[in-house]
């Protein structure tokens, strides 16, 4: 079986947890940098960027995280997590610390405040041809992408909401606040891949 953490700084962690299994996978929740051993690869939820990178650092997780990153392992962010793995953040705080790894440009809050939150079906091809609900909470959005990315889904305006590039998987939405374990189920056969 595919084990797969979720870091459990801050966050929907509980939600990702019960995707995974759901999926297959055999879920663990990631609050030490010891707890990465033995994992096939790891899910970075929802939360606010800036907290998360300052507790990545309190719990000597951040360097051990990039330094997994360069050696191929999977990790699937989403929304605040999927600007942890980007190597460019717009409006970024000045001492927000970020994994990176992916050759992509995000906006934090790009749709705006917590009253701008909405849901939408999108189509995502790599899981199947039935649109996957999507919910945006304070959602970031990605406005570059590198040759070596590969856009997953957008919005109906063409604005990137989803992305791959190798090892990494990052998603502006939450989809684990849905019934559809699609995209969680792409992550775990991806991992599964690669073990």
């Amino acid at each position: 079986m595919t084990n797969i953490g979720v870091l459990a700084l801050q966050g929907d962690v509980a939600e990702h947890e019960a995707m995974l299994a759901a999926s297959g996978a055999n879920p663990s929740l990631v609050k030490r940098a010891d707890q990465l051993h033995g994992l096939d690869g790891i899910i970075i939820p929802g939360g606010e960027s800036t907290t998360i990178g300052k507790l990545l650092r309190r719990f000597d997780l951040l360097e051990p995280l990039q330094e997994r990153v360069r050696a191929g392992f999977p990790i699937f962010g989403t929304c605040a997590g999927m600007i942890l793995l980007a190597d460019h953040v717009e409006d970024a705080a000045t001492d927000q610390p970020t994994i990176g790894g992916m050759n992509i440009t995000v906006q934090r809050n790009a749709f705006g405040s917590q009253r701008e939150s909405f849901e939408t079906d999108l189509r995502v091809p790599s899981v199947g041809d039935q649109p996957l609900h999507a919910v945006f909470i304070r959602a970031p959005l990605i406005t570059q992408v590198g040759d070596d990315v590969t856009v997953l889904a957008t919005l109906a305006d063409g604005r990137a909401v989803a992305a791959q590039q190798d090892n990494l998987l990052v998603a502006s939405f939450h989809p684990e606040l849905t019934d559809d374990a699609r995209l969680h189920r792409y992550f775990v056969d991806m991992v599964s891949e690669r073990s």
